[in-house]
């Protein structure tokens, strides 16, 4: 069996007997030499024949049918089977060597591919060389080294490989077995050679005899000119060859070559054409004639019946001929479902064709002349319809990379739907690529270009116009107060308008504007990036290739489902967009301003129809007017001040805190919106870091958000001082405007700030935000929470500075500055309405009113922001509350103190000066008037009195105690000055005290009882035992003198006369 599988390999030339593919040498191999390699060759490429080859052959026979129909036939070769190289015929002149090789380059030699073991150890060589692992398989020059029929064989190298294992015994023996075969066949081949040498030679002498012979026929004539060439050419003889060996000669341009003899043009020679060039003239000739005589009249018939056939086959595929046109008028017309139908005509009309053409190659029949016509004229149409179809799906590819612009801008729904419309005729018509990938893919790329170049331009822009404000003077203190006054204001839109200067509200616009160029799901970029996934999550998921064609036969039903690499790559695609947004906003929010601007400068994108739509700006094709003149003279970085806003390139310069919480507020909203958004697209949601990162966005930004609140909040409250601008208010006239718009101002700014740290209004904007959407950590709100008990501070420092500061009469700060606030006087002239402007220059009611102002704070205003801080961050300011109310306290006591020491200090010299006068001792016996130092004092306090009540009337009471306990304290010194008090003395003293302490008795307190006993005290101090008992006898008169005294001053003391109950005044 294993002999027989060796023969079988030899034979054939394979390694294996069960081989699991073509050899690639007996491609190779070489031809009979009676075939021709060339005919062989178009033999094999003619058995798989495309289309294209079917309808150019079919023309070409059209053109031959009527001339060389039978020499066709006659030269009609069929292909040989592939697999007939294995075979072996009688006629095979390869070589009588079973298994011997030919090499790449051609030259055949006699080694085999596998041998017997010379030594008759095995039967195969190849099969021990295989099991010791060499690669003789693969290298034949290795393999030619172990076999002894090749010229390379090497003794040694066998027997260390094949013979490494073999004993000495055996290797005897195998060398007696190499003798014995050697003498074997040494006599095989001597028996034949000697039995066979006289035939040889016979066959070898007649063989030499035929071929001298025909090479030499004619040369006995004239032997001598056996080898040269005549220079005179026979007119009757004619050489095929002509001299530069360019092949056959035209009748026209035949080659005459002399010979010496008839005989000599029939010798096996190169003159003579080996024989044949005798007979090749006359026939040259005759066919010339015959051409000449019957060539017109045969080709005039021939003519005639194919004008005629021609016609026909024009009259019967008349609707043939109009395809081309209607398809171009339907792509002008862009009506492509009757582009559709007639290009599927088209296609059927070709295929029709082409089935005849293959059934005639099937059949090997003729075609028929209206056959012939029909396919010359189908192919014909197909060629122009491929090419008007190949243009058009040339101009759709365009349309389907280019619509991405028109889909970001258009809102008609006919129009974002362009690219389906130009997917389906793309596959209806049938294409290679996938037009589903492609425009996925071109719109990729145009959202990838867009986010890049908006976010940049838009970043300059903003930093462009943040240097223009930085350059500008900082507003003044009473030009920031129409700002900080703006909460106040009751129309929505006008209080919006005065949150700040002109030019930073136009800086925060164009912020807003540019993020939500970015962000906005609506016209941004973002909400195309979302309608980028949901087309793509609709596409993988088969939903939006229903509606889809799937082209002729089904041939485009491929396209409809993308690869399992196409979604991976359209779901990295769309995580990519997401971090490229993420990391621009990140980095607008964290990074300083930029000091490059030369973006500014670059070209704006061409309106060139030849430019690539996707290459454009959408929402800044056109420059602004604001940055015309940056062309001209750009604004230099903006100098370093020290100033907290230049860490932040998202703040305008010189920007509030009312302003800030506004539009950080709406910023904030919009990212957080954005971020949950991004962070529900599914690839996103599944990515596990990405969301992590887009919370790390919006903490990020919040934090340097609120930085950036607290600091411009820092100097707000110290500008809060000019809020005070001594009008009273519309509810209560005892206060001024200032608590009211300070309370206005907090209230803003706290709920902006709110709305900043919990991001609220975007947490109910779509289910799955507040995954994104975290609490604020401790750390911002004990930032806000320490900034607000420091603005509260810094405020009422101001409101102190505003009460105690001196004035300069001739030039009253808060007179020069009220023609710069008309206009906001104006615009709320209803808060105006019937207010009384109090005269600022007076030290006493500034400090009048900054105590009423103080108390309406501390009773009211302060204890509600507190509630509102403690609602709005859910945190309790139990210590802070206690400070402030502490500081609040010292502050009031502060001021009423600096109010009432003069007083106290006047009412205490009148009353020394006058006790310690010598005319306050009576001359009289029975003193019937109160000293006059006594109504001076009196009179002092009904100016008080007036003063007080008509600028803050709650404060009249605990004024006037006060100075009520001053004078009583003063009283109780002065009387201490006397040593003894006679009784004349004794009586005036007890008068002037009863008189101011029935007088003034509405404002008694017991500090005030408490003092006056103490007088009484030290009067009886400073008297005798007599003298008291004499005072008792004469208090009847003395209250009969102290009533006359109180009915004779009733008028002048009048104002405090205690109110009756539910009375008026």
């Amino acid at each position: 069996m294993a002999d027989q599988t060796r023969v079988i390999l030899n034979h054939y030339s394979i390694t294996s007997p069960f081989p699991t593919e073509w050899p690639a040498e007996k491609d190779e191999s070489d031809v009979s030499e009676d075939e021709n390699p060339q005919k062989l060759l178009s033999g094999l490429q003619a058995a798989s024949h495309s289309r294209a080859a079917s309808q150019s052959r079919v023309a070409s026979q059209s053109r031959a049918a009527s001339h060389s129909r039978a020499a066709s036939q006659s030269n009609i070769r069929r292909s040989r089977s592939r697999y007939s190289v294995l075979e072996r015929s009688g006629t095979d002149r390869r070589s009588l060597v079973p298994g011997s090789e030919k090499t790449r380059d051609g030259v055949e030699n006699l080694v085999q591919r596998d041998e017997a073991d010379p030594l008759g150890g095995s039967d195969s060589v190849v099969r021990v060389l295989k099991q010791k692992g060499l690669p003789v398989e693969e290298d034949q020059r290795l393999r030619n080294r172990f076999l002894l029929s090749s010229t390379t064989f090497a003794p040694s190298l066998f027997l260390s490989q094949v013979h490494s294992d073999t004993p000495t015994i055996a290797l005897l023996q195998g060398l007696e077995y190499l003798s014995r075969s050697i003498d074997q066949k040494s006599a095989s081949l001597k028996v034949l050679v000697e039995s066979n040498f006289e035939r040889f030679v016979r066959a070898k002498s007649t063989i030499d005899d035929v071929y001298t012979e025909m090479r030499n026929q004619g040369a006995d004539l004239e032997p001598d000119k056996s080898r040269t060439h005549s220079r005179h050419a026979s007119r009757t003889s004619v050489h095929l060859r002509n001299g530069s060996g360019q092949g056959l000669p035209t009748p026209r341009r035949a080659s005459y070559k002399p010979l010496v003899n008839d005989k000599k043009k029939h010798a096996l020679t190169k003159e003579s054409e080996y024989g044949v060039q005798g007979i090749k003239a006359p026939l040259i000739e005759v066919s010339v004639k015959a051409e000449e005589l019957w060539g017109p009249a045969l080709g005039g018939r021939d003519k005639e019946n194919s004008l005629r056939m021609v016609l026909e086959s024009v009259e019967t595929h008349q609707g043939l001929l109009q395809l081309n046109t209607e398809i171009s008028d339907s792509i002008k017309r862009k009506d492509y479902d009757n582009l559709v139908k007639e290009y599927t005509r088209a296609r059927k009309h070709a295929d029709e064709a082409r089935s005849i053409a293959d059934g005639a190659i099937r059949n090997s029949t003729q075609l028929t002349e209206s056959q012939i016509h029909q396919i010359v004229m189908t192919g014909r149409m197909w060629l122009e319809a491929e090419e008007q179809i190949d243009g058009f799906k040339r101009d759709v590819w365009r349309n389907l990379t280019s619509v991405q612009a028109n889909l970001a801008m258009s809102t008609d729904r006919s129009h974002r739907d362009d690219h389906v419309a130009l997917i389906s005729v793309l596959l209806e018509l049938g294409v290679e690529d996938n037009p589903i990938w492609v425009w996925l893919l071109s719109r990729y790329d145009y959202l990838k270009n867009k986010i890049n170049s908006t976010f940049e331009r838009s970043r300059v822009e903003i930093e462009v116009l943040r240097r223009r404000v930085a350059l500008a003077d900082k507003p003044s203190l009473f030009a920031s107060a129409i700002h900080l006054k703006s909460p106040a204001r009751s129309n929505l839109v006008d209080r919006l308008k005065h949150l700040d200067t002109g030019p930073v509200l136009e800086l925060w616009d164009l912020i807003i504007h540019a993020m939500n160029n970015l962000l906005s799901l609506h016209g941004g970029v973002l909400g195309e990036v979302v309608d980028f996934w949901e087309k793509a999550q609709s596409f993988i998921d088969g939903k939006a290739q229903r509606a889809l064609p799937t082209g002729v036969d089904g041939s485009s039903r491929k396209h409809h489902r993308l690869s399992v690499d196409g979604v991976r790559d359209l779901q990295s695609g769309a995580v990519e967009l997401v971090e490229i947004l993420r990391e621009h906003i990140f980095s607008f929010f964290a990074d300083p301003p930029i000091e490059d601007v030369s973006l500014l400068f670059s070209p704006l994108p061409s309106d060139d129809p030849k430019t690539p739509r996707s290459a454009t700006l959408s929402p800044l094709s056109k420059l602004d007017h604001r940055f015309q003149h940056a062309l001209l003279s750009p604004p230099p970085p903006s100098p370093k001040k020290g100033e907290a806003w230049e860490e932040f390139a998202f703040w305008p310069p010189y920007a509030n805190s009312l302003s800030g919480v506004h539009y950080l507020g709406k910023l904030l909203v919009l990212l957080g919106t954005a971020a949950s958004e991004m962070a529900l697209i599914r690839p996103v949601a599944t990515g596990g870091s990405t969301v992590e990162k887009l919370k790390m966005l919006l903490s990020a930004a919040r934090e340097r958000s609120v930085r950036a609140i607290c600091a411009s909040w820092s100097t707000d409250a110290e500008t809060c001082k000019v809020l005070e601008d001594w009008n009273r208010d519309i509810d209560s006239r005892e206060i001024t405007r200032m608590p009211s718009l300070f309370a206005a101002f907090e209230t803003f700014v706290l709920s902006g700030t709110q709305k900043m740290l919990y991001i609220s209004e975007a947490t109910v904007t779509k289910r799955g935000s507040a995954d994104v959407i975290t609490p604020p950590p401790n750390k911002l709100l004990q930032m806000v929470r320490s900034q607000f008990v420091t603005s509260l501070y810094k405020t009422l420092s101001g409101m102190v500075e505003n009460a105690e500061r001196p004035v300069n009469l001739n030039q009253n700060p808060w007179t020069s500055e009220r023609d710069s606030v008309v206009s906001y006087k104006a615009g709320i002239s209803s808060i105006e309405a019937g207010r009384d402007t109090i005269d600022a220059s007076n030290r006493n009611l500034r400090m009048l009113l900054t105590l009423s102002n103080l108390k309406a704070l501390r009773t009211t205003i302060v204890p509600h922001l507190i509630s509102q801080f403690e609602t709005d961050f859910s945190v309790k300011l139990t210590e802070e509350s206690q400070t402030i109310h502490d500081v609040l306290s010292q502050i009031d006591t502060r001021l009423f103190q600096s109010y009432t020491r003069p007083l106290a200090e006047k009412l205490s010299t009148l009353v020394h000066a006058g006790i310690s006068s010598p005319s306050w001792i009576p001359t009289a016996a029975h003193p019937s008037e109160v000293r006059p130092y006594v109504y001076e004092a009196l009179l002092l306090l009904v100016y008080v009195h007036t003063e007080v009540s008509s600028t803050a009337a709650p404060l009249t009471t605990p004024i006037l105690a006060h100075l009520l306990e001053q004078l009583s304290t003063a009283l109780l010194e002065a009387f201490r000055t006397r040593s003894r008090y006679s009784l004349p003395a004794l009586m005036q003293a007890t008068l002037d005290v009863e008189f101011v302490a029935q007088t003034l008795s509405q404002y008694t307190t017991d500090a005030a009882s408490k003092t006056q006993s103490q007088i009484y005290v030290e009067l009886d101090r400073g008297t005798d035992n007599s003298a008291r008992l004499k005072l008792q006898s004469e208090l009847p008169e003395m209250r009969a003198t102290l009533k006359r005294l109180r009915e004779g001053t009733r008028n002048e003391f009048a104002c405090f006369k205690r109110p009756k109950a539910g009375g008026g005044k």
